[in-house]
C-alpha cells in the first residue's frame, strides 16, 4: 500500500526529477503492506497515510494491525481505524511489543482514557515478542527482529512471504529464520550509507544470501532514483516494489 520513506515521494517542495516523475510508480506513500487470506485482511503498518490507503484498495473489514515500530510514519494513522471500529463493532487488535504499546498509548492517550470521548477509536493492545509465533485470521506469522540504527524493528514471516522494513542490520539468527523464503521484500533507502537503514548495495547483498525467487525493495527514498532507470540496474529477480503492486503467495502456513 506505500513504497515510500517518511516523507513519502514526492517531498514538499522538492522539484528533482523523481518528486516531478509523471510515472505513478514514483509516487510513494508511506510505508505499509495488506495482507489478504480468504477474504480476512490484516495491515502491517499504519501511517499517516492509512485512510488514503484504505480508501484505495476498497478494503471493507480488517481483522487486525501490525506494528513495526513506533516511529510516526508506522503508527500515526491509527486513529483512522475508527470506520472499522464502527462498522465492526468491535475493538480493533494492534498487536506490538511492549515498547510499542508504550508509545501508542502516549502519542493516542485520548484513546485509553478511563472514559475516552464517543467517538474515539478503539484499540485492543496485543502483546508481541519476536520468539512467538501467531496466527490471525488463518495468517502464521513468525516475527524477524531487525536492527534499525540503535532500535529493535519487527519484520514477519507469513508462509513463503518475508516483509522487512527500516532494517539496517539482522543478526544471523534471525536471518535464518528468512530462508527458504520466496517471495521477499526488503528496504532499500538509496545509494549512500545511512546510519539506520540498508542502501541498495547492502540490500543486494542480504538478497543475495538469503536467494529468494523473488525480491522486492521497499522504504524508498527519491534520493534511489526514478523507477524507470533504476530498474534497469537491478539484478534478475530484484524489482523496485509500487504503490499498488499485488503479490499472489502462500501465506496461510
Amino acid at each position: 500500500m506505500g513504497t515510500g520513506t517518511s516523507q513519502g515521494v514526492p517531498i514538499i517542495a522538492c522539484n528533482c526529477k523523481v518528486c516531478t516523475s509523471e510515472d505513478q510508480r514514483d509516487k510513494r506513500l508511506r510505508c505499509s503492506i495488506l495482507l489478504t487470506l480468504n477474504q480476512k485482511n490484516v495491515v502491517i503498518d499504519a501511517g499517516p497515510d492509512f485512510r488514503q490507503q484504505m480508501l484505495r484498495t476498497g478494503v471493507r473489514s480488517l481483522e487486525a494491525v501490525l506494528l513495526t515500530h513506533e516511529h510516526n510514519d508506522h503508527v500515526i494513522g491509527l486513529d483512522d481505524v475508527r470506520p472499522f471500529n464502527f462498522r465492526q463493532r468491535q475493538a480493533m487488535p494492534i498487536y506490538a511489543v511492549p515498547r510499542v504499546q508504550k508509545e501508542v498509548k502516549s502519542r493516542f492517550s485520548y484513546v485509553f482514557q478511563p472514559s475516552p470521548y464517543p467517538g474515539a477509536p478503539n484499540l485492543e493492545l496485543k502483546h508481541m515478542d519476536k520468539s512467538q509465533p501467531f496466527e490471525i485470521a488463518g495468517m502464521h506469522f513468525q516475527p524477524i527482529e531487525v536492527m534499525h540504527g540503535k532500535m529493535p524493528v519487527l519484520g514477519f514471516r507469513v508462509g513463503d512471504f518475508t516483509y522487512i522494513t527500516d532494517a539496517k542490520t539482522i543478526s544471523p539468527e534471525e536471518l535464518d529464520k528468512v530462508r527458504g523464503t520466496r517471495l521477499l521484500v526488503l528496504n532499500a533507502l538509496h545509494h549512500k550509507e545511512h546510519h539506520s537503514h540498508l542502501n541498495l548495495e547492502q540490500a543486494l547483498a542480504i538478497i543475495n544470501e538469503v536467494q529468494p525467487e523473488q525480491a522486492y525493495l521497499t522504504h524508498i527514498s527519491h534520493q534511489m532514483g526514478r523507477h524507470d532507470e533504476i530498474s534497469e540496474l537491478l539484478p534478475p529477480g530484484v524489482a523496485l516494489a509500487y504503490d499498488g503492486l499485488r503479490l499472489q503467495t502462500n501465506i496461510n502456513r
